[in-house]
């Protein structure tokens, strides 16, 4: 028996904290949309990346072309030339996985690029954030475009 008054003490006790604490939504795709800094930022980053994904694109047809020729001359070919031509093909396919990879991957110039260039905003604006959070009481603010996050 008293553990079920303790266990509804508590309930009664958490329900009323909770009500306590005031809650917060904010859309920053939204807001961003609407920062033309933004807007500038992002259409030079997708300017860049369109540039950087033409170039790899020609490399890999140029191996494309490279491999056919390799397939239509393989039968003329000695041991030696066929296995010179083949190492060739590959090099040149691993040196566009590493440009690629350099271009776009986790820690490649494009990100380095969007941190250069839209972290500053983003900053501005979840210290604006940060500002009504504080000014208005609030004790959480929720991220609700794409999945929902805690900003604050």
């Amino acid at each position: 028996m008293k553990k079920i008054i303790l266990t509804l003490i508590a309930i009664v006790l958490t329900t009323t904290i909770s009500f306590a604490q005031k809650i917060g939504y904010v859309d920053t795709d939204y807001i961003l949309s609407h920062i033309p800094e933004y807007k500038a930022a992002q259409s030079e980053m997708d300017k860049t990346s369109v540039e950087w994904q033409k170039e790899i694109e020609a490399k890999y047809a140029e191996i494309d072309k490279l491999y056919k020729i390799f397939q239509a001359e393989s039968v003329l070919l000695t041991d030696d030339m066929r296995k010179k031509r083949e190492n060739e093909i590959i090099n040149k396919e691993k040196e566009v996985k590493e440009l690629q990879k350099t271009r776009f991957g986790v820690d490649g110039e494009l990100f380095k690029k969007r941190m250069e260039l839209v972290k500053p905003i983003q900053d501005k604006v979840y210290s604006a954030i940060k500002q009504v959070a504080e000014r208005s009481g609030l004790a959480f603010i929720f991220d609700k475009a794409g999945q929902v996050s805690l900003l604050y």
